[in-house]
């Protein structure tokens, strides 16, 4: 059976002067640090052999996949099962400590950690980002792709593949900006995870490199 690796991208750091939780929401792009992790992140693959760059249609994954799809002399690919999990928090401040999980008005909202009731299923997440997964292997058969996505999706594909439980702490996940998330697979079946950060130097320098603003 062939050996193919996909390796799953979180995209680099976004500029996000006013500290929203942007979501979906277009117009995101990366900010000049942000574009140094993805030019750290295409180093970490140079010696890999990549022959598939696809990314979450979001500006921001967009980017992060560009230096990567030049250094091979490929195509960056949209697929859309890669894209930012929906939140009904999309557009609005909301960080830890800043009193909005103790709001009463949005304690409805809250009400369910589980599924989550706040917004898209994480089974949902987990079942589209397996298939993106699935979809990039037969692609690179025998060889290795690389996908941008975002902080949640691939953290939610990894607990799945895992076969843990899906709803987690956000505090964490292991799956920091312009990280890697590299799925080995023996034919169709993955026999192991890795992870590593090529731009763990700068990640040092990002203010939003932990939070969910940063997703």
């Amino acid at each position: 059976m062939s050996k193919t690796v996909v390796h799953v991208l979180r995209h680099g750091e976004v500029y996000n002067p006013e500290g929203i939780l942007y979501g979906r929401l277009p117009g995101f792009r990366l900010s000049e640090l942000g574009v140094q992790m993805a030019k750290a992140a295409a180093q970490g693959l140079a010696e890999r052999e990549v022959v598939h760059v696809v990314a979450s249609p979001l500006e921001r994954a967009q980017q992060t996949a560009e230096p990567i799809a030049a250094q091979f002399g490929l195509p960056v690919g949209v697929d859309e099962r890669l894209i930012e999990s929906a939140n009904w928090f999309e557009g609005k401040k909301v960080s830890p400590g800043d009193g909005s999980f103790r709001d009463p008005r949005n304690w409805w909202v809250l009400r369910d950690p589980v599924t989550p009731s706040w917004g898209e299923a994480y089974r949902a997440i987990a079942e589209r980002m397996f298939a993106a997964l699935h979809a990039a292997r037969v692609a690179a058969e025998g060889r290795e792709a690389v996908l941008v996505s975002h902080q949640l999706p691939i953290w939610t594909l990894r607990r799945y593949v895992e076969r843990k439980r899906l709803w987690h702490d956000p505090r964490k996940r292991q799956c920091g900006l312009a990280s890697l998330t590299s799925f080995h697979f023996d034919g169709a079946k993955v026999v192991g995870i890795g992870y590593s950060e090529p731009a763990a130097h700068l990640i040092a320098m990002s203010p939003t490199a932990r939070t969910a603003k940063g997703a």
